[in-house]
């Protein structure tokens, strides 16, 4: 039987009801207990890093999980984290970028219920993280949850409350489960050895475009972050309101050496600032970034992977634009 190493790390499917609403209590001894079908797939350890509520997850959590499968690498198989969904998109793309190229697979997965309520999507994910877990067929990071299988760098929350929360933005799903049987489509690629690291950059902020946005606000983030990632309308551009106070704010801070990335808020196709003035003006500055079919998770995740090693503008394209788990694709570049 294979060996696979459980992490726990907290969320809804973790929670019990308080007085103050459900919080994570439950650890993954406890979580197995539920799913006696487990012990009939493989062997299982248990880890339990920490008991949070996703919304209180930070890329330093992220760091934490991808030491301790370094840690454990040799040791096992596989292995299965247990997350709250609310951020489990952000860690999948953060550990994506920690831990490159794994022939290991690296599953997360959670629930949009807790696993002692009599309605709980938690026994099925569970069930089929570790089917997929126990599988040749799939490497890396990917998350696992309501019968798809998806990859690391490409999932989404799209769903607040449905059983079906997640999406793969802009790239297929890797494969589907039906009774916990595993229909794979796409096997990603990986290495002999994993590329691990263990430093990122958290100095970096997002800003959403609105109409009339002010370019105090971007000034606000750029004085204060190494990188500010825009999402941008459309497939990207900054509005200039007849004062160009925005294009000035994004010259006079890139110069100082801070980097901007530019994405779409629209879920779907990516960004092509190539198309619009409003977007063709900033293609020149090597110290504004395009995503163009990224999501913002994984754009978020990757420059602070990337500032974490080097700020050489041209050292810091060159790695934003390589590709690595399929989360910008080459057609696009």
């Amino acid at each position: 039987m294979k060996r696979i190493l459980m992490i726990g790390t907290g969320g809804t499917i973790a929670s019990e009801m308080s007085a103050e609403g459900l919080t994570p209590e439950l650890s993954p001894e406890q979580l197995l207990r539920y799913v006696p079908a487990i012990s009939g797939l493989c062997q299982v350890d248990c880890l339990s890093l920490f008991n949070l509520d996703s919304t209180n997850i930070t890329p330093a959590h992220w760091l934490s999980v991808a030491r301790a499968i370094r840690a454990h690498y040799h040791e096992y198989d596989g292995f299965v984290i247990s997350h709250g969904t609310d951020t489990m998109a952000y860690t999948a793309a953060g550990l994506s970028y920690l831990v490159q190229g794994s022939q290991k697979p690296i599953v997360l997965t959670g629930a949009q219920k807790p696993i002692n309520y009599d309605s709980t999507d938690s026994k099925l994910n569970l069930e089929d993280a570790f089917v997929c877990a126990c599988s040749d067929r799939i490497h890396g990071v990917c998350i696992v949850f309501s019968g798809r299988v998806i990859l690391g760098t490409r999932a989404r929350k799209t769903c607040s409350k449905s059983f079906s929360a997640f999406s793969s933005i802009n790239y297929p799903d890797l494969g589907i489960l039906h009774d916990h049987r595993l229909q794979c489509y796409i096997s990603p690629d990986y290495r002999h050895l994993p590329l691990f690291s263990d430093t990122l950059d958290e100095r970096v902020g997002l800003i959403k475009m609105v109409p009339g946005t002010d370019h105090e606000q971007l000034e606000f983030l750029l004085e204060r972050k190494d990188a500010v990632i825009i999402e941008c309308f459309g497939v990207g551009g900054l509005p200039s309101y007849q004062d160009d106070q925005l294009f000035d704010t994004v010259a006079r801070y890139t110069r100082a050496g801070k980097f901007l990335v530019m994405t779409t808020q629209v879920q779907n196709e990516g960004s092509d600032l190539s198309v619009y003035s409003v977007g063709y003006r900033l293609k020149d500055n090597p110290q504004v970034l395009e995503a163009y079919d990224m999501t913002t998770e994984a754009a978020y995740a990757k420059i602070m992977w990337i500032l974490g090693q080097t700020r050489d503008p041209n050292q810091a394209a060159r790695l934003f634009y390589t590709p690595v788990a399929h989360d910008i694709l080459r057609d696009q570049l």
